[in-house]
């Protein structure tokens, strides 16, 4: 391992300071990407921030059907919430099932949300829950939030520190895993407001999370499991790598989102 510098911050404002006017420093929190990575000679960042310590980061909240999660979060914390359960149980279902025991208890919701790998389940979520991503310095839409393949509209210095939403009436999450990864090769959450039905995709796009117009269409018209396959999913614009073509995922998200649908009713 190469030399760094590594500081342990206990709040945000003390987290922004540290990484200030160091160009290649990195925020870490779980670890799950960045570590990987840096093992790998892929990243090495002169300073890493410790973001685990921030108190203030941390919690689950739900008022009503309002739901705030804080950035420093662990997977294993979403998926065992009770209050999260009781008004969005397929955020619990999808925290669940990310990686192993161990990246469950290490990593971060904020940290998958900062990373954007198009694998990554949160993105996807996110998206379809309409949520606010909250940062060090202000509020994004999840829309407006991730803007290509591993990128979102941070600026350098900025910390996810939350995310918000409210609850939808109806939500559902199905997931098909890399067997060894458990990766999403596709994954599809879908949620149901009143008349409006959001999708979420991850694991397809060839620059991350992203919304289906189409599906969301005819789910709205009509919320039925088989809505869904008389959808034409456009193949182009998806990934195609050893484990499946663009063709394949393309099928994988007319399939994935009519087991969501099917796992809420």
């Amino acid at each position: 391992m190469y030399e760094l510098n590594y500081h342990r911050a206990s709040s945000v404002d003390e987290a922004v300071k540290l990484i200030s006017g160091k160009p290649e420093g990195k925020f870490v929190s779980g670890g799950m990407t960045l570590i990987a990575t840096m093992k790998q000679r892929l990243a090495a960042p002169s300073d890493l921030v410790d973001l685990r310590h921030i108190d203030a980061m941390k919690g689950i909240k739900v008022d009503g059907r309002k739901v705030t999660i804080g950035g420093a979060t662990t997977h294993a914390e979403v998926a065992a919430s009770s209050a999260i359960r009781g008004v969005c149980p397929a955020l619990c279902e999808l925290a669940g099932l990310i990686g192993d025991p161990h990246v469950r208890h290490m990593g971060t919701i904020g940290g998958s949300i900062a990373n954007n790998d198009p694998a990554a389940d949160y993105p996807a979520a996110m998206l379809a829950l309409g949520a606010t991503i909250i940062t060090s310095k202000r509020q994004l839409a999840a829309d407006q939030f991730f803007t290509g393949l591993f990128e979102t509209a941070l600026a350098d210095g900025e910390i996810v520190t939350g995310v918000s939403f409210d609850a939808p009436d109806k939500a559902g999450y199905a997931k098909f895993r890399n067997p060894a990864s458990r990766y999403a090769m596709t994954s599809v959450l879908v949620a149901k407001s009143g008349g409006t039905v959001r999708v979420g995709i991850a694991g397809a796009g060839s620059n991350g999370a992203f919304r289906h117009g189409g599906l969301e269409a005819a789910l709205a018209a009509n919320w039925s499991p088989d809505a869904a396959m008389g959808v034409q999913v456009d193949a182009s614009g998806l990934l195609s790598d050893l484990h499946a073509s663009a063709e394949y995922r393309a099928n994988l998200i007319k399939v994935m989102t009519k087991r969501a649908v099917a796992a809420v009713g």
